[in-house]
């Protein structure tokens, strides 16, 4: 038996919750995964995977040995990228992920990140704030970009570093397209904003539930127009449609080229929300994690973030 492909085998297992789709992601066919998961089962004497139709979860002596797993595939991956990285060279895989509305945001850091170190091959991920908590905590997430407000949700330890502070903005068309680009105008109290129908992001969000709180607040609780889980969606919904949609600085600094659009600040109340890069802090950083977080707390990246995020006057 191959232990280490075996243990790979069983985090995929772990990530993809299916025994077809977890076998396609590691290159193998399906009995094969089946047939190491009976050869890990048989290494340590212990049944490690629910038995049923469909794959039903681990048992939990399968959790025990799926964190071994995890933290032995993690360090591999950190010996593999000493060896080949050269000094001030990082070198090897990097995933990153980050709430939908702070996509743009790591796009660039990525983007920055390859070019200033092109060993380094970044993978970014669109992930809800449960889903890169829940990568953190497994280590198939090196990084990751979000609300910080939430590192005391789970039990597994955080770094961060903050990056910026959001702000929102109501989008809507303009009476009529501005000149050249999207136009900031003058503050708007969400009461008011509540009376436009409204595009959001689905409830599974944190997104939405900072909004759904505020419109709350506000005295003016409302139902959306329609939801949706893509932030591209959501802006395109507003450029097309006859919806409005509520938007952090960072998506408003995204969409900037659009001149049929303005975005309102808004107030009453005022809303602020920290956004951060988060790693795990009990695992030893690899090279490329520790050149991006090296980046990360660079000011003249701070600067260029504080310019396409928060209250866009940077």
């Amino acid at each position: 038996m191959n232990l280490q492909a075996s243990m790979r085998y069983l985090v995929a297992l772990s990530e993809h919750r299916h025994f077809g789709r977890a076998a396609a992601a590691c290159h193998i066919t399906q009995p094969a995964l089946s047939n190491a998961m009976r050869a890990l089962e048989n290494e340590f004497k212990v049944v490690i995977v629910k038995r049923g139709r469909n794959y039903v979860g681990l048992t939990p002596e399968g959790d025990r040995v799926l964190a071994t797993a995890q933290r032995m595939l993690h360090e591999h991956n950190l010996l593999r990228q000493e060896l080949e990285s050269e000094l001030h060279r990082p070198r090897g895989p990097l995933r990153m992920g980050a709430v939908p509305t702070a996509i743009p945001v790591l796009a660039r850091f990525a983007a920055i990140l390859q070019a200033k170190h092109p060993g380094i091959v970044p993978t970014v991920l669109s992930l809800s704030s449960q889903e890169m908590e829940t990568g953190l905590e497994t280590l198939s997430l090196d990084l990751a970009l979000g609300y910080t407000e939430r590192m005391s949700l789970r039990d597994v330890q955080l770094n961060a570093w903050p990056q910026f502070t959001e702000h929102y903005f109501l989008l809507r068309r303009a009476d009529k397209p501005h000149a050249d680009c999207l136009q900031i105008g003058s503050p708007i109290r969400w009461a008011d904003a509540a009376r436009e129908p409204m595009a959001m992001l689905g409830p599974q969000m944190h997104n939405r539930t900072i909004i759904d709180s505020a419109f709350v607040t506000a005295g003016v609780p409302i139902v959306p127009a329609f939801e949706t889980n893509s932030i591209l969606t959501l802006a395109l919904s507003v450029v097309a449609g006859s919806v409005s949609s509520v938007m952090p600085g960072a998506l408003v600094g995204a969409v900037r080229g659009y001149r049929e659009l303005e975005a309102l600040p808004l107030v009453d109340p005022v809303i602020r929300t920290p956004i951060g890069f988060m790693a795990h802090a009990g695992v030893r950083p690899s090279r490329a994690l520790e050149a991006a977080l090296a980046l990360a707390q660079d000011e003249g990246w701070l600067r260029l973030t504080a310019a396409h995020s928060g209250l866009l006057m940077a």
